[in-house]
């Protein structure tokens, strides 16, 4: 039995991120080209390896898991684009590269990241109907599509998005930045990892401890941005430094300062690593992510 690496599983969702794009009307090309423009920019891939590592600890299909790995893709990348317009961050560069609605315009491009939204959908329904007469398996796929829906939505990382909007400019407790950084960033990294379990062979313990672990993990990830918008570099990171001081984001350095900032991210690394202890062996991908996240926000 073949062991993959992060970047195997990355490799996989590359390979295959397009293949689930429908196909479109000659009249509506600009529009693909939008899509296909955020989707080919690259980045770490990091929703989708979560679900399809996820789901191969769980004993589950990585072919069978594909799917809904590029859905959740396209929902992220939806986000990103809705998230650079003016009326959001109003951010110029996104992976390197001009963001969408410098490109294309921003009715463009919040109809690119429709077109995406709706793309991720269609794909998870489509492929739910291919085992319409499989009971058990559809209901992993209906398990999956909901924990995906649930995370991208008004309870999840839209929700973040409204809380991160009005909060800028305002003393913000740790509670209230807690809730954001869940919603906004944890929420999607939690489905992915639930999503995954369900798709694979997960029983109700595993998916807590789990759960535990991609809730910890999406603390720790969006904490990292916050400290990396601070002390990272323009090239390397691929957009503009700065700019959440510039809009004024509720973040943990804004809150405490780097140094505590960088502390909490250790712990809740650890605490996502702990969470998984009694996989460890098993558990490779997902224990060496957490602790890649920590390196990189030190």
């Amino acid at each position: 039995m073949k062991e993959y690496t992060f970047e195997d599983y990355r490799n996989i969702v590359e390979n295959h991120l397009m293949d689930f794009i429908p196909d479109v009307d000659h009249k509506s090309i600009t529009l693909y080209e939008s899509m296909k423009y955020s989707l080919s920019a690259g980045g770490k891939r990091i929703r989708p390896v979560l679900l399809l590592a996820t789901c191969d600890f769980c004993g589950g299909s990585i072919e069978e898991a594909l799917p809904y790995a590029c859905a959740l893709e396209y929902i992220h990348n939806y986000s990103l684009i809705h998230d650079d317009l003016p009326c959001m961050d109003n951010d110029d560069l996104r992976r390197g590269r001009p963001t969408n609605h410098k490109v294309y315009g921003e009715a463009m491009a919040t109809l690119a990241g429709d077109g995406l939204q709706a793309a991720a959908f269609e794909v998870m329904n489509h492929d739910m109907l291919l085992y319409f007469d499989d009971p058990a398996a559809l209901k992993k796929r209906i398990r999956a599509s909901y924990e995906i829906s649930k995370g991208a939505g008004c309870r999840g990382m839209v929700a973040g998005q409204v809380a991160d909007m009005e909060a800028e400019d305002k003393n913000c407790s740790q509670e209230m930045i807690d809730y954001i950084h869940l919603t906004k960033t944890a929420a999607l990294i939690v489905a992915a990892v639930r999503a995954g379990a369900q798709l694979g062979n997960c029983d109700p313990e595993m998916l807590a401890q789990l759960t535990i672990y991609a809730e910890n993990l999406g603390l720790a990830f969006q904490i990292c941005d916050d400290i990396l918008d601070v002390i990272g570099e323009e090239e390397k990171m691929g957009k503009k430094a700065g700019m959440d001081s510039i809009n004024k984001k509720a973040t943990y350095p804004a809150l405490y300062g780097l140094e505590k900032s960088k502390e909490h991210l250790e712990e809740l690394t650890d605490t996502a690593i702990e969470a998984l202890a009694r996989y460890y062996d098993n558990a490779e991908v997902l224990t060496k992510l957490a602790k890649d996240l920590e390196v990189r926000g030190k």
